[in-house]
This record gives structure tokens, C-alpha cells and sequence, in this order.
């Protein structure tokens, strides 16, 4: 397996991101990661992305991106020229949202629709990116003879999933290309992973084994007792050595836990700062020389 490890995190502003997109490149990480959270002080990844790309002609552009609610074509659109003008770096993992409020109400699709929503997206979307002509009236979109012009540089442009439900998990085998989860364990990846496997069995296909990754937030100092209970709740984990595994303190537990993933399978990962650092530089370098050399 290739380990590649990219760089994800809270910007808000080109100050915060033109030190993380210089840090990246100069300290030999793979990719830069723009989450979408419209509630949050983030910026829109596909704005942030396109700054990126141009700031950066090498580096890797990946997004954790929402789905549901959105217009189909209006999105097609931004991918594709997002992926044509950056060359062919983008990197699109597509994920259902965040289950609380504010953020189910911006989002504007009820929780138990996104998934469907998400099934129903994402053969569309794999048309209209390939240039066929697309009509179609279903639930999420309504194309009459539609074409997309210009199209994505890579061929196929590929969606990786996140999610750890088992609908999420059993959906990512049948339409995915990778599978990124956030907020698991080593053990609770490898189980997600036989699911996904299983289900990608079952509809004809297979996903390669150099697609599966984990985002993983981290701290440098303890997290305070609300933050771990936050995190436990947006989790399958329980434990309070789950919770450690989750979002590791220091970086020698940051290593760890990658090893611990690569051990069941997982090479490719997002490591994101729990709360942004005062100075990305400095944070970067030293996150590199813990860790930089795990990549191969």
C-alpha cells in the first residue's frame, strides 16, 4: 500500500490558508482537504480549493463535500472546472452531513432522506461528469436532454464516501470509490471495511485496496471533558479508550493510531488540527517530523 497523508483543518481566510497550502508542499504531505460544514468558520472548498490550486500548480486538492441538498448540475459544473482548471488534482469524498443543529437546518434535507438522496445523486452525477447527454426526474434532480461542457480532466473523476451507518457503508460498496470515514476506531474501520467490501461483492464490482482512509482530528493538549463527549456522540464508540483513539493527544499518539490503521488495511489519511494552531508553519513541520516518513 501507498500511506499518503494529507492536511485538512479550520481556515477561514487566505492569512490561515496560504500558510497551510505552503506548509504542505514544503514539508512533503500529499494533499490539501477543505471540509464543507456550512455552519462552521470554514471556507467553501470549492472556492478554497481553486485559490489553492492556483497558489500551489502540484499540490492534491481533496474536499469532504455535501451532497444532499444541492443541485446536481450547478455541482457537476463546479467539479469539473474545478478538476479541468487544477490539471486533474481534485480529490472528492462525499459525505451526508452533520446530524445537529444548526447544521441540519442549513443543510435543507431532512436526515433520513440524505442517504437516498446520495444513491440517487450519484450515477447522475457520473453521467453528466462523462459527457453523456443526462435526462432524468427523480427526487434530487429534473435534466432534460442535459450535457455537461467542460468536462473533468480525470476520466473517470472518482467519489469516495464517508459515513460509518451501514446504509452508508453498504452504499460506498455498491456506487463508491474509496471510503474515508471520520470518527472510528482501528477495529470499527477494519468491521466498516468488510461491510463495504461485502456490498461491493454483491453488486459486481470491487473497490481497490489502495482506497480506504481515515480522517482523523487530533490535539496536541487534552480535550476538555465536553469536547470528548461531543466526539462520543457523533461515534460508534463509547469507551473512554475509544474516545482517545478518536482524536489522539500528542503526536506520538497521532503516529501510533496511523500505524494502528495501516495494521488492518488503511493507507490514506487526513490528519486535521482539533483547534487551529497559531502557526501553521511551525505545526507542519513538526507533524512532519513525526510522521512524514510513514508515507511510502
Amino acid at each position: 500500500m501507498k500511506v499518503r497523508i494529507g492536511i485538512g483543518g479550520t481556515v477561514a481566510s487566505a492569512a490561515a490558508l496560504q500558510p497551510v497550502v505552503d506548509g504542505i508542499g514544503e514539508f512533503g504531505f500529499d494533499s490539501i482537504w477543505c471540509s464543507e460544514v456550512l455552519t462552521a468558520p470554514n471556507l467553501d472548498p470549492t472556492v478554497a480549493l481553486s485559490w489553492a490550486a492556483a497558489r500551489d500548480p502540484k499540490l492534491k486538492l481533496g474536499t469532504t463535500m455535501l451532497l444532499p441538498g444541492r443541485n446536481i448540475m450547478r455541482l457537476a459544473k463546479q467539479l469539473a472546472s474545478l478538476d479541468s482548471l487544477s490539471a486533474g488534482r481534485l480529490l472528492v469524498t462525499f459525505v451526508p452531513g452533520i446530524h445537529r443543529s444548526p447544521e441540519t437546518e442549513a443543510i435543507g434535507m431532512p436526515v433520513q432522506r440524505r442517504r437516498a438522496a446520495i444513491d440517487e445523486a450519484l450515477p447522475l452525477l457520473r453521467r453528466l461528469l462523462a459527457g453523456e447527454t443526462v435526462s432524468h426526474d427523480g427526487a434530487v434532480a429534473s435534466l432534460a436532454g442535459v450535457t455537461l461542457d467542460p468536462l473533468p480532466v480525470q476520466q473517470p473523476l472518482e467519489f469516495w464516501l464517508g459515513g460509518m451507518a451501514r446504509r452508508s457503508l453498504e452504499l460506498c460498496g455498491r456506487a463508491g470509490d474509496g471510503w474515508l470515514p471520520s470518527l472510528c476506531t482501528p477495529a470499527q474501520a477494519a468491521a466498516g471495511r468488510e461491510i463495504v467490501d461485502a456490498a461491493a461483492a454483491s453488486a459486481g464490482r470491487a473497490i481497490s485496496p489502495e482506497h480506504f482512509g481515515v480522517s482523523i482530528g487530533y490535539s496536541r493538549e487534552p480535550i476538555s471533558d465536553r469536547a470528548r463527549q461531543r466526539l462520543a456522540s457523533r461515534s460508534a464508540a463509547t469507551a473512554a479508550a475509544d474516545i482517545d483513539q478518536l482524536a489522539p493527544i500528542g503526536l506520538p499518539a497521532v503516529r501510533r493510531l496511523l500505524e494502528d490503521f495501516v495494521a488492518v488495511g488503511f493507507s490514506k489519511f487526513v490528519l486535521r488540527p482539533l483547534t487551529p494552531p497559531d502557526d501553521w508553519h511551525t505545526e507542519l513541520g513538526t507533524l512532519a517530523a513525526a510522521v512524514g516518513d510513514l508515507q511510502t
